[in-house]
């Protein structure tokens, strides 16, 4: 870290210390004391206290050092850098949950209608029965409403702007009801409505007992701009790979 001095570069731990500590992390999981030995001009060997750090430890310590320093003013960087990386990673990995669970929903809605097809019930009877699903997910909010509640765009299906876990809430209750329909032998728009209302219900009492209301989660961005631009990244980086095979 461009220090000469043990003692100057213990000053900069020492911080890199507080620092741990202040964020309610064990000081001691991150900077252990060992002992190691050196060699000395004569040719004898001596121990001489020294730090083991994890990269965090690493962190700390580039944070609190002297940016004038080179090394420091690189370390710096790097940690800058991996940072935004990580960041980038672990958002593109949320985006693609969330477009698998749409996709997934659209799946399971499509099974169910399937099914109930089957059963008396024609389109509008599934679009009727959908709607009392998200009246009974949503405490009362039907579909329209938490449309205008969210000022989803006329037109767009209210599950593209909903956070992952409400998608995954609704596919549950779908995937539920497509279960129960064929264990119970429901048939009929009455039957099937009753019961697809029942498990949304369910499901939303789970929410609410870990106090997460559904309708009051803020809406997300439109799924379909987030798969464009996944499919534009991977697109991105194939040709940079190639470029580079080329090179």
């Amino acid at each position: 870290m461009g220090y000469a001095e043990w003692r100057n570069f213990l000053k900069v731990i020492t911080k890199a210390k507080a620092a741990c500590e202040n964020a309610d992390v064990k000081v001691t999981d991150h900077f252990v004391e060992v002992n190691k030995m050196v060699e000395l001009g004569s040719g004898s060997r001596r121990e001489v206290d020294d730090i083991a750090l994890t990269r965090y430890a690493c962190y700390l310590i580039a944070q609190n050092g002297d940016s004038a320093k080179s090394e420091i003013s690189f370390a710096q960087t790097y940690f800058a850098v991996q940072t935004r990386k990580q960041e980038i990673i672990e958002q593109r990995l949320l985006d693609v949950d969330r477009v698998i669970a749409r996709d997934k929903l659209t799946k399971s809605e499509k099974k169910l209608s399937g099914i109930i097809y089957e059963r008396g019930v024609d389109d509008r009877g599934f679009a009727l029965i959908r709607s009392k699903g998200d009246q009974a997910l949503f405490g009362g909010y039907s579909t329209s409403d938490m449309k205008r509640k969210l000022m989803i765009p006329d037109g767009r299906p209210l599950a593209d702007f909903l956070p992952t876990l409400t998608i995954k809430a609704k596919d549950f209750a779908t995937e539920l009801t497509s279960h129960n329909v064929i264990e119970k032998d429901l048939s009929g728009a009455n039957q099937i409505s009753n019961e697809h209302v029942e498990n949304n219900v369910a499901v939303r009492k789970i929410l609410i007992e870990r106090g997460v209301k559904p309708e009051a989660l803020p809406p997300a961005k439109d799924v379909k701009k987030v798969q464009r631009k996944l499919d534009g990244d991977e697109r991105k980086l194939l040709k940079d790979i190639k470029k580079k095979k080329k090179g």
